[in-house]
């Protein structure tokens, strides 16, 4: 069964090595293609960060969501505008990504209309954090998932993904994508480190995987739902069997790679990219 990382980060520092040993992995380059050589991962897209003008530098079998720093935006509009659609126009760039909680900012604020509106011209998903934040520093106000509800209802021609299913909100992110036919889901964020012994794990947290797969069926809207592993926060190996628990067989296709393919457009993309190699040779 093929799969695809519908979310990860790829960055060369030093906190990210050090969460990737935690997880039973290296964060470089050669390590991550020969993990997912060896769980049959095809591709991953990279939420990106940093500088808009350096992003694109991600290793060639993955696809990026330009990250937008909304305090970059806010303080200089015209630049990070320019930059930003650059960056939509390559054929890697499969999506936009927002940072709300980090920011501080709702993702239905009207300063956000000319980024919505070039999501929608270039038919390409917004991509926005929900749920907790990494650091005690952020504001969950902004990243819960009931903001992504109006922002969705304002802008109905954009493809929204609600990213870490919202957790641990579950119920209102569920809500927010059973109401709104444009939003959709990864279930990156859900895991942390390397699971030493994973029946240990699955018993000591039966309570929250159940709840996980009960909301998952309550929504009943798999192609809705994206695997996505967050790396390098969580081992691979761990991930794909988290999946599979929470996620019954007949939907494993939609959710390891059907709807990640479908929602980020990643056969056209591909078929661009493979065009401009041929046409370089």
């Amino acid at each position: 069964m093929e799969i695809i990382d519908a979310h990860l980060h790829f960055m060369a520092v030093a906190d990210f090595d050090r969460i990737a040993v935690a997880a039973g992995h290296e964060n470089t380059e050669q390590h991550l293609a020969a993990a997912y050589e060896t769980y049959g991962i095809s591709t991953g897209i990279v939420m990106g960060n940093g500088p808009l003008d350096r992003q694109c530098d991600h290793p060639s079998f993955l696809h990026y969501c330009v990250g937008l720093d909304i305090m970059g935006w806010q303080e200089d509009r015209e630049t990070q505008l320019r930059l930003t659609e650059e960056n939509l126009q390559r054929p890697d760039c499969v999506g936009l990504k927002l940072y709300p909680g980090y920011n501080a900012f709702y993702v239905y604020d009207e300063m956000l209309t000319p980024l919505y509106a070039l999501a929608e011209k270039y038919h390409k998903p917004v991509a926005i954090h929900t749920g907790l934040t990494a650091s005690g520093m952020g504001l969950l106000k902004y990243s819960h998932p009931l903001t992504l509800d109006e922002a969705a209802s304002r802008w109905p021609g954009v493809q929204f993904v609600m990213c870490h299913f919202g957790n641990p909100f579950l119920q209102d992110a569920v809500a927010v994508l059973e109401k709104n036919q444009n939003v959709a889901a990864d279930l990156s964020g859900l895991l942390e480190g390397k699971i030493p012994d994973w029946e240990a794990f699955t018993r000591q947290k039966r309570g929250y995987l159940r709840m996980l797969s009960d909301w998952l069926e309550y929504l009943d809207c798999y192609d809705k739902i994206m695997f996505g592993t967050d790396w390098p926060l969580a081992n691979l190996d761990d991930y794909i069997k988290l999946t599979k628990e929470i996620v019954p067989p007949e939907a494993w296709e939609a959710v390891f790679h059907e709807s990640a393919e479908r929602i980020y457009g990643l056969t056209a993309a591909a078929a661009v990219l493979d065009k401009r190699k041929t046409d370089t040779h």
